[in-house]
């Protein structure tokens, strides 16, 4: 059974950072691309970043670009999101998320939480 738990979240003020981690189990995950979304209060969920099973390709919304960094190590099952430069907008629960043969599935969330 696919899990993913993410960790690392919590409260900063605007300017710092954070690294936020996934950890999966129940595959081997070196063969999916992993990313994360967020989604914060009164919102819908929207994409954050998102990296290749091999970690050579990255994507990232337009909104973290340049603040936020994703990487992988597949020997530990586990995505990072390094996220810099912080600011209250940022403030949403992450999620970490993988496609495995068309279906998506997704961790429990993180809370990130950014006080100007």
């Amino acid at each position: 059974q696919v899990q993913l738990v993410e960790s690392g979240g919590g409260l900063v003020q605007a300017g710092g950072s954070l690294r936020l981690s996934c950890a999966a189990s129940g595959r081997t995950f070196s063969n999916y691309a992993m990313g994360w979304f967020r989604q914060a209060p009164g919102k819908e969920r929207e994409f954050v970043a998102t990296i290749s099973w091999s970690g050579e390709n990255t994507y990232y919304a337009d909104s973290v670009k340049g603040r936020f960094t994703i990487a992988r190590d597949n020997a530990k099952n586990t995505v990072y999101l390094q996220m810099n430069d912080l600011k209250p907008e940022d403030t949403a629960v992450y999620y970490c998320y993988t496609d495995i043969w068309g279906t998506r599935y997704w961790g429990q969330g993180t809370q990130v939480t950014v006080s100007s």
